[in-house]
């Protein structure tokens, strides 16, 4: 399971990899790579939960392994 971690360093991880964003959506903002696009929570909310991480993770079809590396 992952750690939780705070909006900025989320985006910032996602960056690194090679994702494109975060940009505006509806009600939530989103990022971009290729056919992938992940949802992102909004960041006025505090750190977000490692099961929060989990789901994204999921999404952006990123192990564990590969997401402890960066």
């Amino acid at each position: 399971m992952p750690k939780s971690i705070s909006w900025r360093k989320l985006v910032q991880k996602f960056n690194r990899i090679g994702f494109g964003g975060p940009y505006a959506g509806g009600r939530h903002l989103f990022m971009r790579k290729g056919d992938i696009k992940i949802i992102i929570p909004n960041p006025h909310r505090g750190d977000i939960s490692k099961g929060m991480v989990a789901v994204i993770l999921k999404q952006a079809e990123i192990s564990l392994e590969d997401w402890n590396k960066i």
